[in-house]
């Protein structure tokens, strides 16, 4: 604001008749500091000196240089400064031209009445004062949306959390031009994250081009750290004066807090004779430390869940390898057959399992499960179905598939149900000596059987259809007893049994021919890939033929099968 000594707004009249500049000096020499100039030219050399003034009141008529002319020479440099012409014509001309040149807020005729002129200029000063605290004021809201706007993209800039806080104690040092700022966070970790490198502990420094000698700088990094020693509540918004040999240094702390957390420190310091800092850039800086804090609070959240996700997926690969642990690692070896399976959870874990058993007796057990759902609580349900389903193979004497079955849906149901979960599964028993296969079905997909012909003098081929063992009941924790039918067939030499779960059959897949035309792969497909591969069969080329067309897996495959070598 234009304001002249004792805090009066500065006024300059310009008349080439002495006797009106005196006049309109002694009119208003007590509400404002007034300049006189004789001239346009004499008035724009005050101008240069003393900078913006409040009002100008100018004669229209003046030599050389005219009152419109020097009133718009003065809008670039001072647009809001109030103008008022005086003129003893009334020339329409000069008067359009004046307004629209020249900005001028009043055009006055001579002569004027001292009393008229003097409420005139005081309502110019009004609106003077006005207009610049809403520039100021406008200017301040620029100027804090220009730095939390300058934050806010270092933020997103910043690759971690510990190159955030250097953006934001570099802003905050250009910001105040500072000679130095310092820090320090306050890192609080939620309970069970022991992570030491999770949050920094700083601080963070910056400084401006000429560098601190080593001594101030530990002097200043013992003073930041005084001022954070404080109790929470005590802690607030200061500006200090201190020295160091024989320098004078300002230092204005800085808490940031956000919903009564206390997130951080800054101290912010000027060192030596400079310009102190001024009343609207401390309320600047004020204004916006609390969206400076809660950009750090929502970094900090950010940061806490990239410590959380990554604990999660380190635990996660743990479980993944203690449930591949589970399956069986190393597949029995029976003479006479041959036996392959394949698991692929959708996730890190998941709820598909199979089963390979060969019994002291000679019995070869075969099962492939798939517990509803995904993720963690399929993974806990699918340990436990195991554990049941080896304990009672290991019996001397393991009871009837059908029999298997209704053992374990009473061991499992209770839980299935109160967790709105089931079990889907095929369990099979395998006689070698006669081939006879006896199955009970609990609501999985189909077992498939077929045999490679081969015909005079050719390779070795698949029939157009499989056979589907198609006996089946209910997915156990469906009902509190399980019933379903016993499923019978006979393998011979150079038959094929497998048993798969829906991962595959309710596999999305991209058609062949065609870029974007999907369709779901169902049991016929799986049967048209199993055709297209050449005996004998291969379990990992099959899934890696389904993954290559999977537009996304979403669900774990799981594929067991068992080769009857021909004699």
């Amino acid at each position: 604001m234009s304001l002249g000594q004792g805090d009066k707004l500065k006024l300059m009249v310009v008349d080439d008749e002495p006797d009106n500049l005196d006049l309109l000096y002694r009119t208003f020499r007590r509400e404002f500091q007034v300049f006189k100039a004789a001239n346009g030219f004499e008035a724009l050399d005050i101008l240069a000196q003393q900078g913006e003034m409040a009002v100008i009141i100018s004669d229209q008529r003046m030599p050389r240089m005219n009152g419109t002319e020097f009133l718009s020479r003065t809008v670039a440099h001072f647009p809001d400064t109030i103008r008022i012409v005086l003129t003893g014509y009334t020339d329409v001309d000069d008067l359009v031209e004046a307004i629209n040149s020249g900005k001028v807020f009043k055009y006055i005729t001579k002569p004027w009445n001292p009393e008229n002129l003097k409420t005139v200029v005081l309502q110019a000063a009004d609106t003077y004062k006005v207009v610049k605290q809403r520039t100021k004021a406008l200017t301040q809201a620029l100027r804090r949306e220009s730095v939390i706007n300058t934050v806010l993209k270092a933020l997103r800039e910043s690759l971690d959390y510990a190159s955030m806080l250097h953006k934001v104690v570099q802003t905050l040092g250009d910001t105040c031009d500072a000679t130095h700022a310092i820090l320090h966070p306050i890192p609080a970790l939620p309970t069970g994250l022991h992570d030491s490198q999770a949050l920094e502990s700083g601080p963070y420094a910056y400084q401006a081009k000429s560098p601190l000698s080593s001594e101030l700088q530990a002097f200043l990094l013992e003073d930041s750290r005084k001022r954070i020693c404080l109790e929470p509540e005590q802690l607030q918004a200061n500006l200090a004066s201190l020295t160091f040999q024989g320098l004078a240094i300002r230092a204005l702390t800085l808490p940031l807090i956000y919903q009564q957390n206390y997130l951080a420190v800054v101290v912010l310091y000027q060192i030596g004779s400079g310009i102190p800092w001024s009343s609207d850039t401390l309320g600047l800086v004020e204004g916006i430390t609390e969206q400076i804090a809660l950009a750090i609070s929502q970094a900090q959240l950010y940061q806490h869940t990239r410590l959380q996700t990554h604990q999660m997926q380190t635990e996660l690969a743990v479980a993944r390898q203690i449930q591949a642990n589970l399956l069986r690692q190393q597949l029995p070896v029976v003479n006479g057959v041959r036996i392959q399976a394949r698991c692929l959870p959708a996730r890190e874990v998941g709820g598909d399992f199979f089963e390979v058993y060969c019994h002291p007796q000679g019995d070869l057990w075969l099962a492939v499960g798939d517990v509803s759902g995904k993720g963690v609580p399929a993974a806990l349900f699918m340990a436990s179905a195991l554990s049941v389903l080896r304990r009672e193979l290991a019996q001397a004497t393991p009871a009837a598939p059908y029999r298997l079955m209704q053992t374990l849906n009473q061991s499992l149901s209770m839980e299935l149900v109160s967790n709105n979960c089931f079990i889907t599964l095929v369990l099979v028993r395998y006689v070698p000596t006669t081939g006879q296969v006896i199955y009970a079905n609990a609501g999985h997909i189909y077992p498939m059987v077929w045999s490679d012909y081969q015909g005079q003098g050719q390779a070795p081929a698949k029939p157009p259809h499989p056979n589907y063992l198609e006996q089946r009941g209910v997915p156990l924790g469906i009902l509190p007893e399980w019933n379903g039918q016993v499923g019978e067939y006979w393998l011979r030499g150079g038959d094929t049994l497998l048993l798969a779960s829906d991962g595959l059959t309710d596999a999305t897949v991209t058609v062949a021919g065609t870029t974007d035309s999907q369709a779901t792969l169902k049991q016929v497909g799986l049967w048209q890939l199993l055709q297209q591969q050449a005996p004998p069969l291969n379990l990992d080329h099959l899934l890696s033929t389904i993954q290559a067309l999977n537009v996304g897996q979403v669900d774990d495959q799981t594929v067991l099968s068992l080769e009857v070598l021909a004699p």
